[in-house]
C-alpha cells in the first residue's frame, strides 16, 4: 500500500496534506508513504522531518504519485497531476465540487476514486475528520488578529494617565464554527462583540461566550435552520429586515467579520457598498466567504482594499496558518484514511456501503457517482 503527498501546485495554498506525526501513523500501517520534496516547505515542515518519520522523499510530482494507491492532497488535483495518478487509485482532498462539473468529469475521466472531505457528514463517528471545522476555527481566529492589525488601534480599553482608550467595537457575522472562534477571539483581545446569524440556536452559543445577540427575532428567524445544522436561504422580506437592523448597527462598529456561507450556492452578500460607507474611517471589514463571492461588497480575494478610508480584508484564512492548518487537516485526512484500509492486511479495503463513503465519493470506475453531482442531462 503506497500512499503519496505531492506539492501543492495552487500559487496560493501553504498547507500540506500530512505532517510528520500523520505520516508516522501510516507507515506503522503498513503503508509506503512518499513525500515529494519541499512538499511542506511553505507550512515550516522540512523534508528531513519527514524522511525521520519515514518518508521517501520523491523528487517530482510524477516520482511522488508512481503507483500510489492513496494520494493525499489540500485542494482538488489539477488534470496534469491526475494524469500521473494509477486509474482506481484513492485521491483524497478538498474537492470544491459544486459548479465544478469539467473538474469533476476529469476525476472521473482519470478513472480515480475521488473523496471530497468537505462532504463529511455531521455526525459523532466524523467530528474528528471534519475539515471544515478544523479549518474554519483557525481561520476565525486569524480573521481577529488580521482586523486588529488593518484597524491600527488597541482593541482592549486602556485607562492610563494620559487618558482613556475607548474598547474597539467588533461585530461578528455568521456564527458557525469560524465565527464562534472570532467572537472568543476578540473578546479574549478585550473588545465589545456582537454577532448575528440566522439560526436561532446560535443566540445561546453568542451569548455563553460573552457577546450580544442582533438579530430580528420573528417566526421566520426561528424556523431557519436545517436538520444538518446549516443556515436556510430566507426571504426576501426577512432579508430586507434583517439588513435594516445590520445596518444601523455596522454603522457603528470598528471591525466587522463576515463569515456567512450556504453550501452549494454563491456566498450571500450581507454588507453593501451604501453600509460600507457608512462606518468611521479607520474601520475595518474581514470577509471570510471572499472565495465564494464575499459576504461585502468590494472585497477582493487575496487582497487588502480601501474604500474611502474604510479597509477590507480579503485575505484571511487558515492558508496564513499553514502550519496549525496542516497539522489539524492531516490528522482529518489520517483518520478518514483508517476507515479505508484493511488493518491486518495492511491493504486498501473500502466499504461501499459505510455512511462516510457514500457521504464522500465523487466518483469510481470512470463515472460520477456522488447523488448531488450527477452530470445534467441534454
Amino acid at each position: 500500500m503506497r500512499v503519496a503527498i505531492a506539492t501543492e501546485t495552487d500559487n496560493g495554498e501553504t498547507r500540506i496534506a500530512a505532517t510528520p506525526e500523520t505520516v508516522r501513523k501510516l507507515v506503522g500501517l503498513g503503508a509506503i508513504v512518499a513525500v515529494q520534496a519541499g512538499a511542506g516547505q511553505r507550512a515550516g515542515l522540512p523534508d528531513a522531518d519527514f524522511a525521520k518519520a519515514g518518508a521517501e522523499i520523491a523528487a517530482d510530482a510524477a516520482a511522488t504519485l508512481q503507483g500510489a494507491d492513496i494520494v493525499l492532497a489540500v485542494r482538488r488535483p489539477a488534470a496534469a497531476k491526475l494524469k500521473r495518478v494509477t486509474p482506481g487509485a484513492l485521491v483524497i482532498a478538498i474537492m470544491d465540487p459544486y459548479g465544478h462539473d469539467a473538474e469533476l468529469a476529469a476525476l472521473a475521466k482519470a478513472q480515480v476514486q475521488a473523496f471530497a472531505m468537505e462532504l463529511m457528514p455531521r455526525i459523532t463517528r466524523a467530528q474528528s475528520m471534519d475539515v471544515l471545522s478544523s479549518q474554519a476555527n483557525l481561520a476565525g481566529y486569524r480573521a481577529v488578529l488580521d482586523g486588529a492589525a488593518a484597524y491600527g488601534r488597541a482593541l482592549p480599553m486602556m485607562m492610563t494617565a494620559a487618558g482613556t482608550v475607548p474598547a474597539a467595537r467588533v461585530f461578528v457575522m455568521g456564527v458557525g464554527v469560524a465565527g464562534l472562534q472570532a467572537i472568543a477571539t476578540a473578546r479574549r483581545l478585550g473588545a465589545i462583540v456582537t454577532a448575528t446569524d440566522v439560526r436561532p440556536a446560535t443566540k445561546e452559543q453568542v451569548e455563553s461566550l460573552g457577546a450580544k445577540f442582533i438579530a430580528v427575532e420573528d417566526e421566520e428567524f426561528r424556523q431557519a435552520e436545517t436538520a444538518g445544522g446549516y443556515a436556510k436561504e430566507m426571504s426576501a422580506e426577512y432579508r430586507a429586515k434583517q439588513a435594516a437592523l445590520v445596518a444601523s448597527h455596522i454603522a457603528r462598529q470598528d471591525i466587522v467579520i463576515t463569515t456567512a456561507l450556504i453550501p452549494g450556492r454563491p456566498a450571500p452578500k450581507l454588507v453593501d457598498a451604501a453600509m460600507v460607507a457608512s462606518m468611521r474611517p479607520g474601520s475595518v471589514l474581514v470577509d471570510l466567504a471572499v472565495e465564494r463571492g464575499g459576504n461585502v461588497e468590494g472585497a477582493e480575494a487575496g487582497k487588502s482594499v480601501d474604500h474611502g478610508g474604510i479597509t477590507i480584508v480579503g485575505d484571511s484564512s487558515a492558508l496564513r496558518l499553514a502550519s496549525s492548518a496542516s497539522q489539524l487537516y492531516a490528522k482529518n485526512l489520517l483518520t478518514f484514511v483508517e476507515t479505508l484500509i484493511d488493518k491486518d492486511a495492511k491493504k486498501v479495503s473500502v466499504n461501499y456501503d459505510d455512511e462516510l463513503v457514500k457521504a464522500t465519493l465523487l466518483t469510481r470506475d470512470g463515472a460520477v457517482v456522488h447523488p448531488n453531482f450527477q452530470p445534467k442531462s441534454a
